[in-house]
């Protein structure tokens, strides 16, 4: 096996939610941010709510021409 190969890994690294969230996990970043989060998540919050992520709506009705 090649030694110095593999990445560093942080066993402190932050999560930061766009609902403004933080928590702490081990990865091999030191910093990920993220959109939802278990406690911004539909499933976990019991809303019944549409997550549009990278606006692949908007994107499919530009595509398809299709109205509201």
């Amino acid at each position: 096996m090649k030694d110095k190969i593999h990445p560093e890994y942080y066993t402190d690294a932050k999560v930061v939610c766009a609902c403004g969230n933080t928590f702490t996990i081990g990865s091999t970043q030191k910093l990920l941010k993220v959109e939802l989060c278990s406690k911004c998540h539909p499933f976990f919050t019991g809303e019944r709510r549409m997550v549009d992520t990278a606006g692949r709506v908007e994107r499919f009705r530009r595509r398809y021409k299709m109205e509201g």
